[in-house]
């Protein structure tokens, strides 16, 4: 489904090259469940920046679902964002003007469905996240475990082929945090690929396998460890 190979990103400037990642590898099955986990600055979020096709990189081979993706334009790339990912983030990133129905069928739109496909599609994914009885409500209407449903189901909507969650349980507090990741759970036994960018050591212990980050370059903890420090690396970046 997702796989880097010798995959490097440069942030340059004319003083300096900083590594976001470097020489960096990953496979991720379809149907896996994956937690990517590292000290802030690892390379964590620029690793799932390149993963969802929202940043490109300098080396390397990415191929998602089979597909190069490094020559793709950005209108190439956008439609396979859309058709193909789903995002999860922390921060939620809902419309606070629009209410829980059109927050969910935002992206729908912009794959040109018909009326009654996207509203089906929408009453399905608030179905299954427990919603469907507060789309009209707004986001500032809801809890932050509530808010974070509402992500999941416009992630959901679109049917994406993969799952990309960047600290989806960070603003919420325990208990919704635990929700939270129980309805990824239910989600990935349904057969999704989920990738899951996280410093909560319990939401990594749940996950099939951990993939850890250091200084831009990964640790599968399955496995022994490949990392090895390279003493003229001129930086990392988160």
């Amino acid at each position: 489904m997702l796989k880097m190979t010798h995959l490097s990103k440069v942030y340059r400037t004319e003083v300096v090259e900083t590594y976001a990642l470097r020489d960096f590898n990953i496979d991720v099955k379809e149907g896996e469940f994956v937690a990517v986990t590292g000290p802030s600055g690892s390379g964590k979020t620029t690793f799932l920046t390149i993963a969802g096709l929202l940043e490109t990189f300098t080396g390397g081979e990415y191929l998602l679902d089979g597909t190069d993706v490094s020559g793709l334009n950005d209108n190439a790339r956008s439609k396979i964002r859309n058709e193909k990912i789903g995002f999860i983030f922390q921060a939620f990133n809902l419309i606070p003007d629009l209410n829980v129905h059109d927050n969910v069928e935002v992206p729908l739109r912009y794959r040109g469905m018909k009326a009654a496909e996207r509203k089906q599609r929408i009453m399905d994914a608030l179905e299954r996240v427990g919603l469907a009885s507060r789309a009209k409500h707004y986001p500032a209407e809801l809890s932050g475990g509530q808010q974070q449903r509402v992500a999941i189901a416009r992630a959901l909507a679109g049917s994406p082929r993969l799952l990309l969650a960047d600290e989806p349980t960070g603003n919420l507090d325990t208990q919704m945090a635990r929700s939270v990741l129980e309805l990824l759970e239910d989600i990935h036994r349904e057969g999704a690929t989920i990738v899951m960018v996280t410093h909560d050591p319990e939401l990594a212990a749940r996950a099939q396998r951990n993939v850890h980050i250091i200084d831009g370059q990964e640790v599968d903890l399955a496995e022994e460890p490949r990392f090895h420090a390279d003493p003229s690396a001129a930086g990392s970046m988160a």
